[in-house]
C-alpha cells in the first residue's frame, strides 16, 4: 500500500527542554486524577451491597507517562487511539484536563450511567476512539480502522489521514488474534498503524518468568514491521555512559523479570546489596552506584523508556509511515505508586494513608482531588494547546441512501438456493438502486467464489489502495476477474474469520467516525461464525454495523460431514444484542430480508444483521407468493416481520413450523399427514429472533412490534405445534408459549455425519418422516 503524509497539528519532532518540565509536571497530575478515579470508587463512594466495584491502578500508572506524551505531545485531531481496557481512567483523566469530561463524572466509575470499566465509544460521556475490554480485539480494531478509514477517504472523502494508534499491554500479546491480524496481507502496507506495548512484564497473576521481548521483536520484524524498542531512560542511559556502566546494563539486560520487579521492592540498602550481582562485574556496579544519593539510585533503576517522556517523544517522532509500527515500551506496573512491581498489584487499591501520601508527594489534595492546573501556569497553557489541537468539529452523519424494500422482480419459479440469491440481490441493485449499492462493501476471507460473490465481483472490482495488474484478464478459461483498484469495492483478506469480522466492525462505524455511510456485507462459512463470534459481537457494542452472511450452514452440506456443521449459530443469532437474525428458506425471502438488513444500517437508531443462508436447491414455486401487489407486500411485510404462513387447511389439528433449508420436508410432511386426514398449517420462519422479540414484547418486557403473532399464530388456528430446523431444536421450541400449545422441536443436536442428504436428515430425526411421525405423536 502506498505511504500517506502525516496531517499537520501534532508533534513534528521530540518535546523541547521547557516542554518536557510542563509535560512531566501533566503526567504527575494525570497519575493522580487516575488513580483517585478508582480510589473513590472502591472507598469512597456509598457501596450498599459490599460487592467489590475494583479498578486497576497499577495498570493504569504503568501508562501514564506513555499516554501523557501521546496526548499532550504527539497526538493529531484526526488520529486515533485504541486505549487498553485496564488504563480507562487515564483517558478520563486525561479528558478531564482537556476539558473533554465534567468534573461530576471522576466519581461515577463503574457506577450505573457513568463511566464505564473499560473504555466505550457507546456508552461512556467523554471521547472514546474505540471500544476496549474484550483482549486482543480492541489492539487489532485500529488495524480494521485503518482499512476502513482509507476505504471512505479513496471512495468518499471526509476521513482524513490519521495515524491509528494501540495501545497494549503485553500479556495481551498472548492472544492469537492479535497474530492472526499482524500475519493477515493487507497490513503490512498500513503506515499509519502504531501499536505502543506496555511491557511492564506482569500480567494478572504473576510477573512473566521469561524474557520474550527479543522473540516477540522478532516476529513483528518478520511481518514487515518498524520496531522501535524503549527500554531505558535518559538517567540510566546516562549512567551507562560511566565507568562500570556496561557491565550494569549487561546485568540488567540478562535478569529474569521476577528478579528486576524483586528490586523494585528493594530500599535503597538493600538495593546497593543486591544490584551489582555476583561475579567479575560486580566490584565495577557496586562502584558505579555507590556515589548515587538513595534517592538517585532509586529513580535510576525504574528509569525505563516507557517512563521518560523525552525518550517516548523521541520514539513517536521516529515512526516511519511507509510501514506498521511497534513501539516496545519498557514499563514498570503501579509505576509510582506504593504498590509498583508487586507481582499481585494487578486489582490492589491503595489504603487512605497510601492515598494520603500520594496525595502529599504530588502537591495534590485528598480532599479536594480533582483540581485542575491554576491559570496562568504552564501546565494549564499545555492543556489548552492540546485541546485546541485535538479538537474535532462536530460532524453530522450522512443519510444513508434509500434501500428498496422489494426490487419488484417476479418471484423466482425454477430451482434454487438462498446462497445463490445473496449475488443475485447484489447485481441487481447495481441496477436498480446505484445509489445504494455504491455504498455496499463486502468482506470475504477467501471463500468469495464459493459464496457466490463471483458476479458481484466482476461487476464492482476488488478493492486495493493502488491499482493493480490483472494478469489472467485475457486468459478465456478465468471466470472470476480479480480487478484490483482503488474503485473497488469488495475487501478480501486472508482466511482469518476473526479479521473479516473485526474489518466488518470497522467498515460499519464509518457513519459515526467520519459521517460517511457504509453498508458492509462479509460473507463466511456458517460452520464457523462461532469462530468470528466475539470480534464480531464486539464490532456491534462499539457501534459497528454490518451484515454477516453465514453460508452454507447446517448438516444440510451432507457430505462435508460432521467437521462442517453449525449446530448451534441460529440461536446464537436471536441472542446476540444489536442483531436481527434471518434464515429464509426461498430467493425471494432472501432478497427481503438483504433489504431490510442493508435498511437497517448506518444510522444511530440502526442494527447488525445476521443471515444464514444455504446451497440446498428448493423449488422456488413452492413459496407460492401471490401476484397480486397488494397481497405479495403482505407477504414481505410477514417474511421480514419473522414469519408468514405457507399453507392452512381450513380445519387443522397440527402446526409445522420449519425455517430454512428444512421447509421442503415440512411442506411434504403435511401433504402426507393431509392424505391421513390431518390437516396441517405449515408456518415459513424467517427470523426466529424478530418471533421472540415479538413474544417479549408482548409481554410487555420489550417495545418491539408484536403484530406478527396474531397473523402467523392466531388464536383461532392454535394446535399442536412441530418445530424442525437445520440447527439445535431449543431455537424454536419457544413458540409453543405464544398459544401455550403441546409442542415436539426437532433439530440437530449431534455431530454431523458424512453422506447423502437424505441419510444425514433421516439420522438426525429432521426428514419428512421423523416429522409426520411426530406430527402424529402429538395428534393422538
Amino acid at each position: 500500500m502506498v505511504a500517506e503524509p502525516r496531517p499537520a497539528g501534532g508533534s513534528g519532532g521530540p518535546a523541547r527542554a521547557e516542554e518536557l518540565v510542563a509535560l512531566e509536571s501533566v503526567e504527575q497530575r494525570v497519575l493522580w486524577l487516575s488513580t483517585a478515579i478508582i480510589d473513590h470508587a472502591n472507598r469512597v463512594r456509598p457501596n450498599p451491597s459490599g460487592l467489590k466495584v475494583g479498578g486497576h491502578q497499577a495498570s493504569s500508572a504503568s501508562m501514564t507517562s506513555i499516554m501523557t506524551a501521546l496526548w499532550f505531545h504527539a497526538l493529531t485531531a484526526e488520529d486515533r487511539v485504541s486505549v487498553k481496557p485496564h488504563a480507562s481512567p487515564v483517558l478520563h483523566a486525561i479528558n478531564y484536563l482537556l476539558g473533554e469530561l465534567d468534573e461530576s463524572y471522576l466519581t461515577t466509575l463503574r457506577a450505573f450511567g457513568g463511566l464505564q470499566s473499560y473504555p466505550s465509544r457507546s456508552k461512556d460521556p467523554d471521547p472514546v476512539d474505540y471500544s476496549t475490554g474484550s483482549v486482543g480485539i480492541g489492539a487489532t480494531a485500529p488495524l480494521w480502522g485503518a482499512l476502513a478509514r482509507r476505504y471512505v477517504e479513496g471512495r468518499f472523502g471526509g476521513a482524513g489521514r490519521g495515524r491509528q494508534y494501540s495501545l497494549l499491554g503485553d500479556a495481551e500479546l498472548d492472544e492469537g488474534a492479535i497474530w492472526e491480524a499482524i500475519q493477515d496481507p493487507m497490513v503490512p502496507g498500513l503506515g499509519e498503524a502504531v501499536w505502543v506495548v506496555d511491557l511492564n512484564r506482569q500480567s494478572l497473576d504473576r510477573v512473566i518468568p521469561g524474557i520474550a521481548a527479543d522473540k516477540l521483536q522478532g516476529m513483528f520484524a518478520a511481518a514487515g514491521w518498524q520496531v522501535i524498542t524503549l527500554k531505558y531512560g535518559h538517567l540510566l542511559q546516562g549512567l551507562f555512559t560511566r565507568p562500570g556502566g556496561e557491565a550494569l546494563r549487561a546485568r540488567i539486560d540478562a535478569m529474569g523479570n521476577p528478579e528486576y520487579q524483586r528490586l523494585l521492592r528493594c530500599s535503597a540498602d538493600e538495593l546497593r546489596e543486591r544490584l551489582p550481582g555476583t561475579g567479575s562485574t560486580a566490584g565495577p556496579i557496586a562502584d558505579l552506584i555507590a556515589p548515587l544519593d538513595d534517592a538517585s539510585l532509586l529513580a535510576a533503576l525504574r528509569n525505563l523508556g516507557g517512563h521518560d517522556i523525552g525518550a517516548l517523544s523521541d520514539a513517536f517522532a521516529g515512526v516511519d509511515d511507509t510501514r506498521p509500527t511497534v513501539i516496545f515500551a519498557y514499563t514498570v506496573k503501579g509505576y509510582g505508586l506504593p504498590t509498583e512491581g508487586h507481582p499481585q498489584n494487578h486489582s490492589s487499591l491503595l489504603t487512605a494513608d497510601q492515598m494520603s501520601a500520594l496525595a502529599d508527594r504530588l502537591g495534590t489534595d485528598l480532599d479536594d482531588p480533582w483540581t485542575r492546573f491554576g491559570a496562568g501556569s504552564a501546565e494549564a497553557a499545555l492543556c489548552a494547546a492540546a485541546a485546541q489541537r485535538l479538537h474535532r468539529p462536530e460532524q453530522a452523519p450522512q443519510k444513508p441512501p434509500a434501500v428498496p424494500a422489494d426490487l419488484a422482480r417476479p418471484a423466482p419459479t425454477g430451482i434454487g438456493n438462498t446462497q445463490q440469491a445473496l449475488g443475485r440481490v447484489l447485481l441487481d441493485l447495481t441496477r436498480r438502486a446505484p445509489e445504494a449499492a455504491a455504498r455496499i462493501v463486502t468482506v470475504s476471507p477467501d471463500v468469495s467464489s464459493t459464496t457466490n460473490l463471483g458476479g458481484w465481483l466482476n461487476k464492482v472490482g476488488v478493492w486495493s489502495p493502488a491499482e493493480r495488474p490483472n494478469w489472467f484478464a485475457d486468459d478465456a478459461e478465468t471466470i472470476l476477474h480479480w480487478r484490483e483498484q482503488p474503485t473497488g469495492q469488495h475487501v478480501e483478506l486472508g482466511i482469518a474469520e476473526t479479521n473479516l469480522v473485526g474489518l466488518l466492525g470497522e467498515l460499519g462505524a464509518t457513519w459515526s467516525r467520519w459521517g460517511q455511510p457504509l453498508l458492509p456485507i462479509g460473507v463466511v462459512y456458517d460452520p464457523f461464525v462461532n469462530r468470528a463470534l466475539e470480534p464480531w459481537s464486539f464490532g456491534i457494542y462499539a457501534g459497528g454495523q454490518s451484515i454477516l452472511v453465514g453460508t452454507p450452514s447446517g448438516v444440510t452440506l451432507a457430505p462435508e460431514g460432521g467437521a462442517h456443521q453449525s449446530i448451534t449459530t441460529p440461536s446464537l443469532g436471536i441472542e446476540q444484542p444489536g442483531c436481527v437474525t434471518y434464515e429464509p428458506a426461498f430467493a425471494i425471502d432472501t432478497e427481503w430480508c438483504l433489504l431490510a438488513a442493508l435498511g437497517n444500517l448506518a444510522s444511530p437508531e440502526g442494527t447488525s444483521a445476521y443471515l444464514r443462508l444455504s446451497t440446498r436447491p428448493i423449488d422456488q414455486s413452492t413459496a407460492a407468493v401471490p401476484s397480486d401487489p397488494a397481497a405479495r407486500e403482505r407477504r414481505r411485510r410477514h417474511v421480514t416481520a419473522g414469519a408468514y404462513r405457507l399453507r392452512q387447511y381450513e380445519k387443522p389439528v397440527v402446526t409445522l413450523a420449519a425455517m430454512g433449508a428444512l421447509v421442503p420436508e415440512a411442506l411434504a410432511a403435511a401433504d402426507r399427514l393431509a392424505a391421513l386426514g390431518h390437516g396441517a398449517d405449515v408456518v415459513c420462519v424467517t427470523s426466529p429472533d424478530l418471533l421472540f422479540r415479538a413474544l417479549q414484547a408482548r409481554r410487555g418486557l420489550s417495545d418491539d412490534p408484536a403484530w406478527i403473532l396474531d397473523q402467523v399464530f392466531p388464536l383461532d388456528r392454535a394446535t399442536p405445534l412441530v418445530t424442525v430446523l437445520d440447527g439445535h431444536p431449543h431455537t424454536l421450541a419457544f413458540l409453543s408459549t405464544i398459544q401455550n400449545v403441546p409442542v415436539s422441536a426437532l433439530g440437530v443436536t449431534r455431530f454431523g455425519q458424512s453422506g447423502a442428504i437424505e441419510d444425514v436428515y433421516r439420522y438426525h430425526r429432521i426428514d419428512t418422516d421423523s416429522i409426520v411421525t411426530t406430527a402424529l405423536d402429538l395428534i393422538d
